[in-house]
């Protein structure tokens, strides 16, 4: 009898493997972290402030070298091709392109001069990025509607629709998204991640979300990685980890009433199960 053909699995957009981070030639901060983002998909990397998010995303960008980085081990894929050694302006031009902590809109622009500067890589003409342009409006009205105000002058929420936004006016196949819900309101917040997950299944762009918000992260990523003092400690479907104990209890504030201390019980667990 004739065996089914196998179906091979599809290319990850990004494979992060076994990665290490040093700055300034001297400081350890990634300890051999690795992950991969599927076509498709939206995968969140959470852990708390110094975990190591916004390094591992700087070293996905190439902007690592900028604050006296440097990838020392293991390598970064994109699409099959090595990545690690490619300047920040050349991955853009490959479809990889960061939203920075802090959103770092041009406060001296109008919201539409700033989407603009997204297209600052293409060369397809005039009329595509205009025809670009409308498709930002149409994913973010609010954007329409202040387009020709001064970016310094518009809310925290704002803000960051344009920083997504003049991400996707470089027509990505992956954002990497860093701490979007930082500064804002919880209504923002799942103002914005919505518009994430329409990106994520209307135009196919791959999301990898840096963020200490655990709570929404996991309820919109697909899969989820937890970093600790540069170390990948637990990852798994993003359903696994909202109902996994540990999870609840250090990052989503849910604890068992017969627990002692959050601190005491934290670092037990954390020796005796994920750094044994």
């Amino acid at each position: 009898m004739t065996e089914p053909a196998t179906v091979p699995a599809a290319q990850p957009v990004l494979a992060v493997n076994n990665v290490e981070v040093i700055y300034n030639h001297v400081i350890l901060v990634l300890k051999g972290v690795s992950l991969t983002v599927p076509q498709g998909g939206i995968v969140a990397l959470l852990g708390a402030n110094g975990a190591g998010k916004t390094t591992t995303l700087k070293a996905i960008s190439n902007l690592i070298r900028a604050e006296r980085g440097e990838v020392t081990k293991g390598s970064i894929e994109f699409f099959g091709e090595r990545i690690d050694r490619l300047r920040p302006d050349d991955l853009v031009r490959r479809g990889c392109i960061q939203v920075m902590e802090g959103r770092h809109c041009f406060g001296h622009l109008t919201i539409e001069e700033n989407l603009l500067t997204g297209a600052f890589t293409r060369r397809d003409g005039r009329r595509a990025v205009a025809d670009d342009l409308e498709l930002v409006y149409s994913f973010f009205p609010r954007l329409r509607e202040r387009r020709d105000s001064l970016a310094g002058y518009t809310s925290g929420g704002e803000q960051q629709m344009c920083a997504v936004g003049r991400a996707m006016m470089s027509r990505p196949k992956m954002i990497l998204l860093d701490e979007p819900s930082m500064g804002l309101a919880p209504q923002v917040v799942e103002e914005i991640f919505e518009i994430v997950r329409e990106l994520n299944t209307k135009s196919g762009v791959s999301f990898l979300l840096a963020e200490q918000n655990t709570n929404i992260a996991l309820r919109y990523a697909h899969y989820g990685y937890i970093l600790e003092s540069g170390r990948i400690v637990l990852d798994g479907e993003a359903a696994a980890l909202r109902e996994n104990q540990d999870v609840k209890e250090f990052y989503l504030g849910v604890s068992g009433g017969d627990r002692k201390s959050f601190r005491d019980v934290k670092h037990y667990k954390r020796r005796k199960r994920w750094l044994a």
